[in-house]
């Protein structure tokens, strides 16, 4: 059964395929001149429709491409008001930044794309559209004209047909008429001879003039039918045939110009793709930590959080001393605040800050002082990096000018004809001029730099790079928690911003000594701070709670005060991480007297801290 089916199915597939082919070849023999010979009224409206068409196509195309023109001058317009300002080229660091600006970059290739398509229709479909347009109805225009020839000599040719027949019967009637009169005449025994002859000259003209007539209707009758079956079997198919093809080529030619307007959209497909992965890797290129890092590395101030306001017993301590203290807190407190702030409140108040700090700097354009000093440690050594590269890339550029202006100066001394030596030698001068004060700048900077970057080295001593600066004291930790009291004097507090990043750049978070008991509570007096500082270090080591924990990725032999060794692969817990000094503080535990606690290389360990 399921083999009838089959063998059924394929017999009636085989039938429509012989079928369509049928149909396609009676197709191709049929043609309009023997189809339609006489509708020639009706074709020659339906090729003016059928070219009405194809400008009407002509005209979607010139207004998609005025849209597709519209729509990428709005692209580029949209991308130019987005750019970043130059007051905004600061964030371009950042990844979202950065993203947001290939983001812009790849939406400009799309509008490139869109007036490539909108040039590619107006050069080549729409060009085309209107050429066949012109061309078609020209041939139609002539088509027509020939069709309309063709029928003028059939219609004349058929006038004098009837005029040739209509001449004929009058003859034939004329001649029947005198036939009849003579035959009267010559049976009428009253009239003469004479007279009867006359009667039969005029039958005899009469039938002769019906001979000729009827001569002269067979000729036309004759060159009518051979005109007229030539007109239908052969001049008018031509003309019908020739519109035919006419509108055939019109029909081909719709066809080739939407698949080409297909394809121009279809060109530009893999670019506008390639925008499209472009813009997705854009976002995918956002990594917000990176930001995050990048956001701490610009801000970070290098200064520390105010540290605990002491208790001052009033009746204990000297009124000057209290005095001073409190100076001493105020001061460092509102340093620390400079810290954080951004540079460009920094800029807005520097005003302010400058009236009670010191004015051996000049200030540049933009309020700041030419050392930078009233910036915090790290902003300032970034700044003062940026300007020896600026300077550095300046005598490179100044350099080379010099060099070129002295080959200059060598050729026209070899061959004046080329030049005056001289006219080379003020230039040469202010070069020089140029490259030196340049030169002396960039010593100056230099110079800079070197005076913010004066910080404790970690290596000799990660304890001593964590001092603290309190009330008026400055007090160093050591491993075994004693406090060696520095009296600070009057030269030694800062005059600027920038001294403090030489007493300050170094993180300290997890030493601050904090003299918040009460009297009564164990705590020596103001008078005795080694004692209480001793005191308090010992209570700080064993309350203070880890902050996470590391593991040793290569071994450390302790050879600076204040660190501990470490094998690699030992756990330690994280007590202080980083502040910048490239040591963290842990901790673990032996057998001996509880804990060890010190300071080991951040980059030796792999920290993991708790949430």
């Amino acid at each position: 059964m399921l083999a009838l089916l089959a063998s059924g199915s394929s017999r009636s597939s085989s039938n429509n395929k012989l079928a369509e082919s049928e149909n396609a070849t009676q197709n191709s023999n049929m043609s309009w001149g023997t189809e339609l010979w006489d509708q020639n009224e009706n074709l020659a409206i339906h090729t003016n429709r059928g070219i009405d068409a194809l400008d009407k196509y002509a005209n979607f195309l010139r207004d998609r491409v005025a849209i597709e023109t519209e729509y990428a001058g709005k692209l580029r317009r949209l991308v130019k008001n987005y750019q970043p300002k130059k007051k905004e080229e600061e964030d371009n660091e950042f990844t979202s930044m950065q993203a947001f600006r290939n983001l812009l970059k790849e939406v400009g290739d799309l509008a490139g794309q869109r007036e490539v398509v909108s040039e590619s229709l107006q050069m080549q479909i729409i060009a085309g559209v209107t050429l066949l347009s012109k061309t078609l109805r020209e041939e139609r225009k002539k088509c027509l004209s020939d069709g309309a020839n063709l029928q003028q000599n059939l219609t004349t040719q058929l006038s004098s047909l009837d005029r040739a027949k209509r001449n004929y019967e009058k003859a034939y009637r004329d001649s029947e008429k005198a036939v009849d009169s003579y035959k009267r005449a010559d049976m009428d025994l009253n009239l003469s001879r004479a007279e009867v002859e006359r009667y039969k000259n005029v039958m005899t003209s009469k039938i002769q003039q019906s001979d000729d007539a009827k001569n002269e209707y067979a000729n036309q009758l004759q060159k009518t039918n051979n005109l007229q079956q030539q007109h239908f079997n052969m001049l008018l198919p031509a003309v019908l045939n020739r519109l035919q093809e006419l509108d055939e080529k019109r029909t081909r030619g719709f066809r080739e110009f939407i698949v080409g307007a297909a394809d121009v959209e279809s060109s530009v497909a893999p670019i506008i793709a390639r925008c499209m992965e472009g813009i997705v890797k854009a976002g995918e290129s956002i990594n917000e930590k990176e930001d995050t890092f990048k956001v701490i590395e610009r801000y970070q101030s290098g200064f520390t959080p105010p540290r605990d306001i002491p208790f001052e017993d009033l009746s204990k301590c000297d009124p000057d001393s209290v005095q001073d203290s409190h100076y001493s807190n105020s001061t460092s407190n509102s340093l620390t605040i400079r810290g954080t702030m951004s540079a460009s409140k920094l800029k807005k108040r520097v005003g302010i800050f400058g009236i009670f700090g010191s004015n051996k700097n000049s200030l540049t354009a933009d309020g700041q002082k030419e050392d930078f000093s009233d910036l915090p440690p790290n902003q300032r050594r970034k700044k003062l990096q940026a300007k020896i590269a600026e300077l550095q890339h300046k005598i490179a550029q100044e350099t080379n000018a010099r060099d070129g202006l002295m080959k200059m100066k060598i050729v026209y001394e070899a061959n004046s004809s080329l030049g005056n030596p001289m006219t080379v030698e003020g230039q040469l001068n202010e070069s020089e001029h140029k490259l030196e004060k340049l030169k002396v700048d960039l010593k100056k900077y230099q110079g800079f730099l070197e005076k913010a970057s004066q910080v404790p080295v970690a290596t000799s001593s990660p304890q001593a790079n964590r001092n603290q600066l309190q009330n008026g004291h400055r007090t160093s930790r050591h491993s075994n928690g004693s406090a060696d009291d520095h009296h600070d004097d009057g030269d030694d507090q800062p005059d600027d911003a920038g001294s403090l990043s030489s007493s300050s750049a170094s993180p300290e978070s997890g030493l601050g000594t904090s003299h918040t008991s009460l009297p009564g509570s164990g705590q020596g007096s103001a008078n005795e701070n080694a004692i209480g500082d001793d005191t308090y270090y010992e209570r700080e080591v064993e309350t203070l709670n880890p902050l996470g924990t590391c593991k040793a990725l290569y071994p450390f032999e302790a050879s600076s005060e204040g660190s501990i060794p470490m094998n690699e692969g030992e756990e330690l817990q994280v007590i202080e991480i980083d502040q910048g000094d490239g040591w963290t503080r842990v901790r673990r535990a032996n057998n001996t007297n509880g804990w060890d606690e010190g300071f080991v290389p951040t980059s030796y360990i792999e920290c993991t801290l708790y949430a």
